[in-house]
């Protein structure tokens, strides 16, 4: 595959290869192979689990394609990802348009658990790829908590979670896969709902309810920008790192010492001040303006129009609008911009669903 390089200044200069490899290669066991006591179910598991809106990373100096990390924030949104999962003598049957990506962390699952048997699995996703609403991160974790719970939970939320970071991968071509950026902030914000604050190496820092009663607008503006592949390791890699040693002790400090009070205080107009100052600074920028400055004259449009949090999503080109307007009011607004809303939704407090119909 392609030899990307990697500038985070002047006299740092590195080159990457990125290596594909078949689903089920280069595990990474994340120290938690064990016997554990198996206990597989007797029918069938359903899940549901939240998309996410990802507001930042904190640090893209401390992740990359082999080492998951950087820390972020971001939260849960009532728009589903969903999988059944039953437990079977033998074999791997899987019914999702991207298998490659769900066959590799059900290798690695398989791997870590010990689980000798077969699994059939169902996954859909909300159908909205590569414009920052997380469908990779999603149906991955709503698969991974399903085959959890259908050989009998040998592993905690957050060990999947751990699991699930440090195997997360993307497909190249031909079936292959390579392993993809994972900061932790969707399977973190998918399984616990609300707004979560991540640290380095995947750690979850802290969660809490978000927006409660106010609804979500999610506008996607047209762009011919790619999200996805080379483009997005160009920018992520290059622009935004060197961007984030600038910028990084500044998002740090408005996250603690500005975004999580108001989300103590429930005070949605504070929370939205502060996302749209990091809108402007470190490796957030470098997100926005990949996709020119248009981006900027939406939102600050939004912001003028007195919307009170306006945020665009991961690398874009979503733009997502809590408020306690009226949808017309949203819709007005955005029409001025010549953009519509593609999404009216929720914030999800509550995070993954599990259920399990035991056969007759």
């Amino acid at each position: 595959m392609a030899i990307m390089k990697i500038r985070g200044g002047d006299l740092d200069l590195v080159e990457y290869e990125f290596t594909s490899f078949a689903p089920g290669e280069n595990i990474r066991q994340c120290g938690l192979r064990k016997d554990y006591n198996l206990s597989p179910v007797s029918g069938t598991v359903f899940a549901d689990a939240p998309a996410r809106i990802h507001l930042s990373v904190l640090d893209m100096n401390r992740f990359a394609p082999d080492r998951p990390g950087g820390g972020g924030i971001g939260f849960a949104i009532k728009t589903y990802c969903s999988a059944e999962v039953e437990c079977t003598a033998s074999g791997l049957d899987i019914d999702y348009s991207r298998e490659p990506i769900l066959r590799h962390f059900v290798e690695a699952f398989r791997h870590v658990v010990g689980y000798t048997g077969g699994f059939r699995i169902r996954a859909r996703d909300h159908r909205y790829e590569h414009v920052g609403l997380g469908s990779t991160s999603t149906i991955l974790t709503v698969v991974a908590n399903a085959l959890n719970t259908a050989v009998g939970s040998p592993l905690t939320s957050d060990q999947l979670r751990i699991l699930l970071g440090n195997n997360f991968v993307e497909e190249t071509e031909a079936g292959s896969i390579a392993f993809g950026f994972e900061t932790g902030v969707g399977p973190a914000a998918s399984t616990h709902g609300g707004m979560v604050v991540m640290g380095d190496e995947l750690t979850l820092i802290y969660q809490h309810a978000f927006a409660e009663g106010k609804k979500v607008y999610i506008a996607i503006p047209p762009s011919d920008i790619s999200s996805a592949g080379e483009m997005e390791f160009d920018l992520l890699m290059n622009k935004a790192r060197n961007l984030d040693y600038r910028d990084r002790t500044l998002k740090s400090y408005l996250i603690m010492m500005d975004l999580i009070p108001a989300l103590e205080q429930g005070d949605l107009a504070k929370a939205g001040d502060v996302i749209w100052e990091i809108e402007f600074r470190g490796s957030k920028r470098a997100e926005v303006e990949h996709h020119g400055f248009e981006i900027y004259r939406y939102m600050a449009g939004l912001r003028n129009a007195g919307l009170e949090f306006v945020g665009m999503s991961s690398v874009g080109p979503s733009i997502a609008i809590i408020t306690a307007r009226p949808e017309e009011e949203v819709a007005v607004a955005l029409s001025s911009l010549g953009l519509k809303i593609a999404i009216t939704t929720e914030v999800d407090n509550e995070g993954l669903r599990i259920r399990v119909e035991e056969k007759a």
